[in-house]
């Protein structure tokens, strides 16, 4: 059991460690002090001191009067603020020299010859021009630049086969 030394109130809950009533600290009563506890003082005449030695719950007060309500001007209901301006980004020709670059690669030589890679370079080069001029509204110059690079290894092999066949011509005309 435990005893609020100001109250002298005893409580048998072994959880409890502050007094309910006026939130003092509770002690064992079986601490072993045999002399009876301490009497408590009486309070004044006045019926409202115990109230006030109480504990609060932060309950609204009976003491004060409701305060009458300050007029405010009405506030405008609050809207969200309009989404950003957003417009999709125009990625065409980019994607074009990207498709004609690998093309040139991959099965263009076999067909078409130089052609896709010539195309592929011009169109990553006029679409990285418009990037530059409207970053905001034209995208993709990482497909720009991959066409370009990949357009201009196509030209470049076909540039070598060019040379090296001019080469054997000329071979077989000085040895004929």
């Amino acid at each position: 059991m435990k005893r609020c030394p100001s109250c002298h109130q005893t409580f048998e809950e072994e959880w409890l460690s502050f007094c309910t009533q006026d939130g003092t600290a509770l002690v064992d009563e079986l601490s072993g002090s045999a002399e009876p506890p301490p009497t408590m003082m009486a309070p004044g005449s006045t019926s409202e001191a115990p109230q006030k030695d109480q504990a609060t719950w932060n309950l609204p007060s009976a003491d004060f009067a409701p305060s009458e309500p300050q007029w405010q001007p009405p506030q405008p209901a609050w809207r969200p603020p309009p989404p950003p301006a957003y417009a999709p980004e125009n990625k065409s020709l980019a994607t074009a020299s990207l498709v004609l670059g690998i093309i040139s690669v991959t099965v263009g030589w076999l067909c078409f010859g130089p052609i896709p890679g010539i195309a592929a370079i011009i169109l990553g080069g006029v679409a990285l021009s418009q990037i530059k001029k409207n970053p905001e509204r034209v995208g993709g110059k990482q497909s720009a630049i991959f066409g370009i690079v990949t357009g201009g290894i196509t030209v470049l092999i076909y540039l070598g086969f060019l040379i090296f066949y001019i080469v054997i011509m000329i071979a077989a005309a000085a040895n004929a």
